[in-house]
């Protein structure tokens, strides 16, 4: 799994999705995630097959929204999302976020690897509680949780319980979603300026040291060819130290507990053209 992908949510326009997809795999990205409720899987399977890159050479992450969690409506999630990504498997599948009929839809998932249609299975936005019913009653372990994740919201507790079960930390949001506190924080200014980088480099080389995957959005595409551009330089130990003072212990993200249980699984996925 590459460590540095571009994340497509909130990309609504087809066309500009289709044009930031193109933009990515042309300055090296071969990681991209999406998932049904961006409604843009179409969109991305579209510039995955006019791109000179190789199917194999991309590893392809989408995601079973809640409304789809009842085994039937999980297999068909996935027949769809892999007719509108024009590709017969998926790298990386995952549950978008815990629901009541989770484990229904994880044995749709396991029968899909079993069928060689998708590579792996994972969750987002999984807490521990989460995950126990995963971990006790599947037959192939979870082996992703895409999770906000940036210098104001390190979770350590989080961090350690996955890497207790081998589970690999995927940060959504790793630059804090326009956070523009974050952005201008003096701290990372100093360690841009002091490794002739820009703050967002400074942020994503953070997600790579700390171990975990990172998959920025953006539709720009000079700042889609900066976001990658960070294997050239090390933040220190001290830095990494300076970085781990900034947690703030809150997410810029809180869906109620209420609204994940009665609401967001009545939502209904739509794809756009």
């Amino acid at each position: 799994m590459p460590t540095i992908g571009l994340g497509v949510y909130l990309i609504n326009n087809a066309d500009e999705c289709r044009r930031s997809v193109a933009a990515a795999l042309r300055s090296g990205y071969r990681l991209i995630d999406t998932a049904v409720i961006y409604g843009n899987e179409r969109a991305v399977g579209d510039a995955l097959a006019a791109s000179d890159v190789p199917r194999a050479d991309v590893f392809i992450t989408t995601k079973i929204w809640l409304h789809d969690y009842p085994y039937e409506r999980a297999r068909a999630s996935i027949d769809a999302s892999l007719e509108r990504l024009g590709t017969d498997h998926v790298d990386l599948m995952l549950l978008h976020q815990p629901g009541p009929q989770a484990l229904e839809a994880w044995r749709a998932m396991e029968e899909a690897v079993d069928e060689g249609r998708i590579k792996a299975i994972g969750v987002s936005n999984f807490e521990p509680e989460d995950l126990e019913p995963i971990l006790d009653g599947a037959r192939i372990r979870p082996t992703v949780n895409q999770i906000e994740m940036h210098p104001y919201y390190q979770r350590p507790d989080l961090v350690a319980h996955l890497r207790r079960h081998g589970i690999v930390v995927e940060s959504w949001a790793p630059l804090g979603h326009r956070n523009k506190k974050l952005l201008a924080e003096p701290l990372l200014a100093d360690l841009a300026a002091k490794h002739d980088c820009s703050v967002h480099q400074v942020l994503l080389r953070w997600h790579l040291q700390s171990g975990f995957v990172a998959i920025p959005k953006s539709t720009n595409p000079a700042h889609i060819a900066s976001n990658i551009d960070v294997y050239g330089f090390e933040l220190t130990d001290g830095d990494m130290a300076a970085i781990a003072g900034l947690d703030k212990g809150r997410p810029n993200f809180r869906i109620p507990k209420w609204v994940l249980k009665h609401l967001l699984p009545r939502v209904r996925p739509r794809q756009f053209a």
